[in-house]
Parts: C-alpha cells; structure tokens; sequence
C-alpha cells in the first residue's frame, strides 16, 4: 500500500535518498544543493512510499509535484522523477553522532532501509549525504529489473 511520507527526496544515479528533520531543519536546502550537484527531485516536504518486495519505491506527492521550497524566494518550479528505488533515509539531527560504523535501520512503508544521522549546519553537507549515499545506501534495483527507475522524467 503506498502511503504518504513527510520528507524530501531526490534521485541520484537511480537511487533514492529521503531527508528527514523536523520542520526548518534544512530538508529543502539539502535537497536543493543535492540538485545542485546533479541530483533530480522527487518531492519536497512530501512524498509516496511504495513497497515493492524488499524495496520502496519514492514518488512525487501529487499535491506538491514539482514545487520546492526555496527559503527566502517561494516555491519554485523542478523537473521531477518518479517510481525511485530508496537507497538511503538522511535524517538531519543537530544530535547526529560524530561518527558511526554504520547505518542504522529504519521502516518506512514496511521495509526496512538503512538511515544515517547527520549534523544540519553544515556548508558542506551535499557533500556528507553524497559520502553516506555512497558508503551505507543500499543498491538500486538489479540492471534491468526496473527499466527507467530514477532517469530524468517529467512534471
């Protein structure tokens, strides 16, 4: 069943990464400079969760699809991608340890992902979700099994 799930996502290389935080905590910015770096949104402040065997599949929520927040502008306009496999749940966390072996293990739409705490207040924190995606996300779907999961799609 595909439920409803505050945070904001975005695509890199065909794998999903949620950003969780209470409100104001930077889930936006985040997500912005992921864009920055070459990421593609997904949704901002909120998404869907679909299970899908052992994996969750992120897509736009259909209220907020293709707007993001930008702190001090307004909503603005993005392309968007659907029906992304999540690798990896941020959860932004000013109590996020300085190090960890590694990742935790949270729920989300009844499957089990790995999720990294990281410290907000950072002007390098893309780089920080980028490093964790790379060394604790989960893979993405088996090549082929899911054709077009995270490529460039359309609002």
């Amino acid at each position: 069943m595909t439920v409803a799930h505050q945070a904001s996502a975005v695509a890199i290389d065909g794998r999903a990464v949620l950003i969780e935080g209470a409100p104001g905590s930077g889930k936006s910015s985040l997500a912005l400079a992921l864009i920055d770096r070459g990421a593609v949104l997904i949704g901002d402040d909120a998404v869907l969760l679909e299970p899908m065997g052992e994996h969750v599949l992120a897509h736009p929520h259909p209220n907020v699809t293709g707007l993001i927040e930008v702190r001090n502008v307004g909503l603005v306009t993005m392309p968007v991608t659907h029906a992304v496999p999540v690798a990896l749940v941020l959860v932004l966390d000013p109590q996020a340890p300085r190090h960890i072996e590694a990742a935790d293990i949270v729920v989300r739409a009844g499957v089990a992902l790995p999720m990294v705490r990281l410290w907000p207040d950072s002007p390098v924190l893309a780089l920080r979700a980028r490093i964790a995606l790379d060394h604790h996300g989960a893979g993405g779907f088996p090549s082929g099994s899911m054709a077009g999961c995270g490529g460039a799609g359309s609002r």
